[in-house]
């Protein structure tokens, strides 16, 4: 069965907005929606009523896609909530599917939206030429998921250095800067990639 619509549940603004800038690169033909709340607590604590409310109606050719920053939560326990309120509400996910059938994707960003950023370094000098090329080649910024000290806040310091954002990171203005020139391919994020892969999945095969 072809996937027709893909609904995504995010926490914040700058997500939605990125989302938009990059979902039809991605996505191609099939339409999708963006639920946007006020931040990840927001999300955690509605998510259950608002997958309730999917589970009495959404068509089997839909699919729910969750989408949630790690920040400094322990990625398992994490997932494993977002699991249980999925199948709290009979929602099978990808992770535990019913049979070949599955309605919800569950997907955590580690750590934030920043660290794709640094996946894709030619679109943040796309967008801002005035920062280093070098910055992927050092040591700290080398694996995106694995940045210290807080990815906005380092994305933020390097992008200062270059005057930028003097007054403070405006993430819905960078979003809408960066993604059209994203290129999902060579983004070295892992858990981008595996956000882009589950995509490609749901596009090229349905299930």
């Amino acid at each position: 069965m072809s996937v027709a619509h893909v609904e995504f549940l995010v926490e914040e603004p700058s997500m939605e907005t990125f989302l938009r800038g990059l979902l039809p690169r991605l996505l191609g033909e099939v339409s999708f929606g963006i639920r946007t709340f006020q931040c990840k607590t927001d999300l955690l604590e509605k998510l259950p009523q608002r997958l309730c409310g999917y589970a009495a109606w959404y068509p089997e050719n839909y699919r729910i896609v969750v989408l949630v920053d790690r920040d400094d939560e322990d990625c398992l326990e994490l997932k494993e909530t977002l699991e249980r309120d999925a199948w709290s509400v009979g929602l099978p996910t990808r992770t535990r599917p019913r049979g070949a059938h599955f309605t919800v994707i569950n997907r955590i960003v580690i750590e934030e939206l920043e660290a794709w950023y640094f996946g894709d370094w030619d679109a943040v000098r796309a967008a801002y030429s005035g920062v280093p090329a070098a910055i992927p080649q050092r040591a700290a910024y080398r694996d995106p998921d694995a940045i210290n000290g807080g990815t906005w806040e380092a994305f933020e310091r390097i992008l200062q250095k270059r005057g930028y954002f003097e007054t403070g990171l405006r993430k819905i203005e960078a979003a809408r800067a960066i993604a059209p020139h994203m290129d999902p391919t060579r983004n070295s994020s892992h858990s981008f990639q595996v956000f882009r892969e589950a995509l490609a999945e749901l596009v090229g095969q349905g299930t």
